[in-house]
């Protein structure tokens, strides 16, 4: 037998050169070959652009991963009580703080470090610690004072490899107690210009020492030092305070659950003003931890419980603050006894003695880790790394363990991007988006609702302005205008295709948009005038038969209509601006914001529902005009025979017949007004708003595309959630041409036997 090999091309000119007959068959085989590869061509590369989007949006949903990256035991742990720990930014040296002094370890040797003493102890025990700025620490002592220290890094390059030292800047000890009692609750803010430091102490008193640093003219250095002591209406002991990062705020927690502010002032004042703000979620527990995220908006308070919650403040109008919870996160199984921020985002850690640790993110009230530190007598200290990837835990018996952490987008969710959210300073949940800010401390809003809203808002009005000309247009030049003008006016409206969408963007902003905004009343007027004028023209026309001359074309009267459409809108313009001067008092928005509560922005979405409309009447015009011109004649001549009129066969033979067409054309250009970027992004506002007033602006999905992915770092989530808005189109797009086709051939198997 012999072994047959398929030959794609030898198939199709098997029978070319044997007849004519051959030859077709070989060129329609060519033909259906061509047409089947392209078709599979275009699948597959619509395909190809789906799962490369889908790729680059894939991380933003991963679920975030805690690696164990080692761990060892501190020397001489077992026999230290731990109260902080902490390590530089590229986690190569940790340093513990213990009862007796701030110890240095190497991760990677997992060995002690020579550590530097602090003659300031004077003997004294560390008893609590407070921390500024991640390396700043207040350390509370056993004889009344405070030690302020920094901890500093330094990093060099000997012989081309990284290398990194730590020292300790001991500064000047703070008296808070002078009868030698411990310092057990403390809380620290430091800058640039000095550092505040706050103290519980008896009786529910707070100590209060501001010192300043001021550099002089000369170089040197001049140091102030104030001091104010006050009494807090606290019912219980003070269990736990955070001072404000930057304002001289102090906030208090007592063991009753309650939750204090006090207003420091200035520090050369004595004045304080303490206010109760509110308790914990349940009455009489009380306050274990507090603490404040990147930015200082945002409080975090765990309570002796369990429970963690987060709250923000506003000023009310008396000047006091007023607290709002914001989110409510998942519960420990003991009291909270650890809290740390991030200084790269609103993530932060949770943790109790049991050795339980939470990872959450304060934006979206999710917690997105748990973990356990292994060590068997619980957790004594826990804190994230300055550049937030790596989680550092200490056990009570000087076990250390760090993990790393995998979590590029924390701030997203599918709450974050489609549901409401409580963002910091704002009064209430709310739709936003707003990408970037002027500072590190900003909190991303990536909400799409927006923009979605923003895209069909535009589509909406731009339909609304282009599918009844369109349609209508359509309808009267295949139906009733002249042939011989039909050859001039479909191919200018064609022509109106080849316009580019820059160059209709820039007139709308430049040149429409203020002439809307001047003769708005005369727009709004207009159309009732001509429509007045038409039927006026239509009753006369009845009443006198002669009115249009008999030597007139059938089909011409368009000539007629164009002439009572200008005169209509002379007249109406001249109306509006006399309308406006008499009811208005010359400016008609302030009465469109007092009376209908409507905002006037002048590039609003009728200035764009005008300019987008014109990009899409083209389309939407060829396709239908095809569509009823190419309705079989003698179905138009069955009707007419059977003494139908003109327009009875139109309307109830021809436009039934090409309604999947004219369908098919409306979705054509709903698509293209979606999709339509430059004449949203020039002619609108381009602010994320959610207002369907047709005078406002909005931003759109693909204007929002081609504003920020320029500016959006590759591999980051501002550049995914791009992407994701792409992919969103893509569907969007997909599904409403899916749709269409489904309609166009449910209305063509209705009408095919007409």
């Amino acid at each position: 037998m012999t072994q047959r090999t398929w030959n794609p091309l030898a198939l199709i000119f098997k029978d070319a050169f044997n007849s004519g007959a051959g030859r077709r068959r070989a060129a329609d085989r060519l033909t259906r070959w061509l047409i089947t590869s392209g078709g599979v061509l275009i699948i597959f590369a619509i395909l190809a652009i789906f799962f490369v989007i889908l790729a680059v949006v894939y991380p933003l949903f991963k679920s975030p991963q805690a690696l164990p990256a080692g761990g060892f035991s501190l020397a001489g742990g077992g026999s230290k009580t731990f109260l902080a720990v902490g390590a530089d930014e590229h986690r190569q040296i940790l340093y513990a703080v213990s009862e007796t002094g701030i110890h240095f370890y190497s991760i990677k040797d997992k060995a002690a470090l020579p550590s530097p003493q602090l003659p300031a102890l004077q003997g004294a025990k560390v008893v609590s610690v407070a921390r500024s700025g991640g390396n700043f620490l207040a350390l509370g002592l056993a004889d009344g004072r405070v030690l302020p220290v920094r901890v500093r890094f330094h990093v060099t390059f000997p012989d081309g490899k990284r290398r990194v030292d730590a020292d300790l800047e001991s500064l000047a000890p703070v008296t808070i107690d002078a009868a030698g009692n411990p310092i057990s609750q403390l809380a620290v803010a430091a800058g640039d210009d000095g550092f505040r430091v706050a103290a519980a102490g008896g009786s529910n008193t707070i100590a209060l020492v501001v010192r300043q640093q001021r550099r002089t003219l000369m170089g040197t250095t001049r140091t102030k030092e104030f001091r104010k002591d006050f009494q807090t209406p606290a019912k219980g002991a003070i269990t736990a305070l955070a001072m404000h990062p930057d304002r001289n705020d102090l906030f208090v927690g007592t063991a009753s659950g309650q939750i204090l502010h006090a207003g420091l002032g200035d520090p050369e004042d004595d004045i304080v003003r303490v206010d109760v703000l509110g308790a914990t979620p349940r009455e009489t527990i009380g306050v274990s931890v507090l603490g404040f995220l990147i930015g200082g908006q945002t409080l975090i308070v765990g309570d002796a419980a369990g429970q963690v919650n987060s709250y923000q403040f506003f000023k009310r109008q008396d000047g006091r603050f007023k607290m709002s919870e914001i989110h409510s996160f998942k519960a420990h199984g003991g009291p909270v006894t650890i809290f740390s921020a991030s200084r790269r985002n609103k993530g932060f850690v949770t943790g109790d003695r049991g050795g339980e640790l939470y990872y959450r993110f304060g934006t979206t009230g999710k917690t997105l880790l748990t973990l356990s530190h292994p060590g068997k007598n619980g957790l004594s200290a826990a804190a994230l790394t300055t550049k937030g990837d790596g989680l550092l835990a200490l056990g009570a018996a000087g076990r250390f363990f760090h993990w790393s952490l995998v979590n590029p987008h924390p701030e997203i969710s599918w709450a974050a991007l489609f549901d409401k959210l409580w963002y910091e300073g704002y009064p209430q949940p709310e739709y936003v988006w707003q990408s970037t800010g002027g500072t590190d401390d900003f909190e991303p809003k990536f909400s799409l609702t927006p923009l979605i809203f923003g895209t069909l808002k535009g589509t909406f009005y731009a339909m609304l302005f282009a599918v009844p000309i369109a349609v209508f247009g359509a309808f009267y030049t295949s139906q009733f205008m002249h042939p011989f003008y039909k050859e001039f006016v479909k191919p200018a409206v064609e022509i109106m295709a080849a316009l580019p969408s820059v160059v209709l963007g820039f007139i709308a902003a430049l040149w429409l948009a203020p002439r809307v905004e001047f003769w708005l009343p005369g727009i709004v007027i207009t159309p009732f005038v001509v429509v007045a004028l038409v039927f006026l023209f239509l009753l006369l026309r009845e009443r006198v038969p002669r009115l249009l001359p008999k030597t007139l074309k059938m089909g011409s009267e368009i000539f007629v209509l164009i002439g009572l459409a200008v005169l209509g809108c002379g007249i109406g313009f001249y109306l509006g601006a006399a309308a406006e001067t008499f009811f208005f008092n010359g400016d008609y928005k302030p009465w469109l914001n007092e009376v209908l509560g409507l905002s006037y922005d002048q590039r609003n979405s009728l200035v764009v529902g005008i300019a987008m409309g014109f990009a899409v009447i083209p389309i939407i015009f060829t396709i239908a005009e095809d569509s009823l011109s190419n309705v079989p004649g003698h179905l138009r001549a069955g009707s007419l025979a059977l003494g139908a009129t003109q327009w009875q066969t139109a309307i109830n033979v021809v436009l039934p017949t090409a309604s999947p067409g004219i369908f098919s054309a409306i979705m054509i250009g709903f698509g293209r007004a979606v999709g339509e970027t430059m004449i949203v992004l020039m002619a609108t506002g381009n602010t994320p708003i959610m207002d369907m007033n047709i005078f406002s602006g909005f931003r759109a999905l693909a204007a929002n595309i081609a504003v920020e992915l320029p500016e959006a770092p590759e591999g980051g989530t501002l550049f995914r959630i791009l992407f994701l808005a792409a992919l969103f189109l893509f569907m969007l797009t997909f599904f409403i041409n899916s749709f269409a086709e489904w309609v166009r051939l449910r209305l063509r198997e209705k009408y095919r036997l007409l």
